[in-house]
């Protein structure tokens, strides 16, 4: 069986590379990191680290990879001969390989019209959603409507810590020991692929929020309060036990938002946020406040991990979220002279204030009534 991987960076092989290798497949890794993809060619493994008290080391074998920009023929018949094709590429770089996966997916049409899936692997909402959008921007009416029938784009939610690292051997990557893929089932086509880890439901909102409630919105408290507070990894932030009162408050209001809308069993998520917060305490990894906190428009935005549940709880509850809401005035001040997206969100600050950066980064207007439960907190940062 043939899998193709868009990134061959940390995640691609740690977490994606790792179980497609699990379940019997080759993977050709897709990337434009000319010496990572060399490596990948000459060795023909990797080793992958938990990180945990084990440090149980698996090997991953059966592996090649192709240089897109040197090589994008090698791609497009690849993509052809696929049995899978899968991404973890980062949210804006989808739309970058867009072009030479349609170009596969073409010829595929002609040379091979078999089904296939393939599945975004991103840390958003929508990711496969996107994925298709862009690739049939290229395609012609009659293409789209072949594709339709031939080519699936489940949409998927994946969970692994891999932090930053450096290892002697730049193949090797650490990665903490839980995770979680899930894959919408109704939106594939053809059979569906037997892969270790994946786990199958027809309806993946439900699982995508509750990762991004639990997950993406309680790391954001160690790296936005962190930062403020002085402390440069998420472990440091960890021990401070202000800061983990205020994630138990956060993860609080992002749950009753997510149990009251979903539907989860109140015990089996409790557990669920308990299994989160103790990933955020393993002493085995030790990620940058910075690199957790980096993008903070992105993340302001108002479907994404922080105004979302916000928004979302004072609507089902009628109460003020306080504590997301402190989080939502860290990230307000985050500050990083080496990302784009922090250093345009202090300019715009500056030159408008708070209440216009709400209602241009995460469409909050000023009648909204979770605007003056921030501005509050923001106040209360200012003292």
């Amino acid at each position: 069986m043939l899998a193709v991987h868009f990134g061959a960076g940390n995640i691609g092989r740690g977490f994606i590379g790792s179980l497609l290798y699990q379940s019997g497949y080759h993977t050709i890794f897709v990337d434009v990191n000319e010496s990572v993809i060399d490596a990948i060619n000459d060795k023909q493994q990797y080793q992958v680290k938990l990180a945990d008290e084990t440090e149980e080391i698996v090997t991953v074998r059966d592996v090649s990879g192709i240089n897109s920009l040197r090589d994008s023929d090698k791609v497009i018949q690849a993509i052809t001969e696929a049995d899978i094709v899968t991404t973890a590429v980062g949210p804006n770089v989808l739309a970058i390989i867009s072009e030479l996966v349609a170009k596969g997916l073409r010829k595929r049409m002609e040379a091979n019209p078999k089904p296939l899936n393939l599945i975004a692997c991103e840390n958003m909402v929508g990711g496969s959603d996107l994925l298709k959008e862009k690739v049939y921007a290229y395609f012609s009416q009659e293409e789209s409507e072949i594709a339709d029938n031939l080519f699936g784009f489940p949409n998927a939610a994946v969970d692994r810590i891999v932090p930053n690292q450096t290892n002697r051997d730049r193949l090797e990557v650490m990665v903490e020991p839980y995770f979680e893929w899930v894959v919408e089932k109704s939106s594939m086509k053809g059979d569906i692929p037997s892969i270790e880890g994946i786990t199958y439901v027809n309806h993946l909102l439900p699982y995508i929020e509750r990762k991004l409630f639990t997950v993406n919105t309680g790391h954001a408290v160690p790296a936005y309060l962190g930062q403020l507070m002085g402390y440069k990894t998420i472990n440091e932030a960890m021990k401070d036990n202000s800061i983990q009162e205020i994630l138990t408050g956060v993860l609080d209001e992002s749950g009753e938002a997510i149990i009251q809308t979903y539907h989860f069993d109140r015990s089996e998520h409790d557990a669920y946020k308990q299994k989160i917060i103790n990933r955020f305490q393993n002493p085995y990894i030790s990620d940058d406040v910075l690199r957790v906190g980096r993008g903070p428009i992105r993340k302001l935005g108002p479907n994404d991990r922080l105004i979302r549940p916000a928004k979302l709880s004072m609507e089902i509850t009628g109460n003020p979220p306080t504590n997301l809401a402190k989080v939502i005035a860290a990230a307000l001040h985050y500050q990083n002279t080496e990302d784009m997206e922090a250093i345009e969100l202090q300019d715009m600050i500056s030159l408008h204030g708070y209440e216009r950066v709400l209602e241009k980064v995460s469409n909050l207007d000023s009648s909204n009534p979770l605007v003056p439960v921030i501005l509050r907190e923001l106040d209360i940062l200012h003292k």
